[in-house]
């Protein structure tokens, strides 16, 4: 490889991690909305006295999610992620209902 042929590539590769930083703002921004709803489903199901833990409504999101998915993330993928963003909107409401400290 010569050198401005690697130099072109090193360039290439800085500006496509650019473009993955900017992604990471983008996705922490909407993660942080998502958790705002989350604390605010938790403050509604403590006014009608209803669980943390709804199998049925988490079931419903990741068949939401999953038929969203166009890849190339593993539909396998994407429920792992959805696992554990369910996993922190629970740990928000349980603080909301039951005053366990925040995460």
């Amino acid at each position: 490889m010569t050198s401005s042929s690697r130099d072109a590539a090193l360039a290439e590769l800085a500006r496509l991690r650019r473009n993955i930083d900017e992604i990471d703002d983008v996705l922490v921004k909407l993660l942080n909305q998502r958790a705002r709803w989350a604390l605010e489903v938790g403050a509604a199901k403590r006014g009608v006295d209803l669980p943390i833990y709804e199998p049925d409504r988490e079931a419903d999101v990741m068949r939401h999610v999953l038929g969203a998915n166009r890849g190339p993330l593993s539909a396998g993928a994407i429920e792992r992620l959805f696992e554990r963003i369910i996993d922190e909107s629970r740990s928000l409401q349980r603080h909301v209902i039951d005053g366990s400290p925040r995460p």
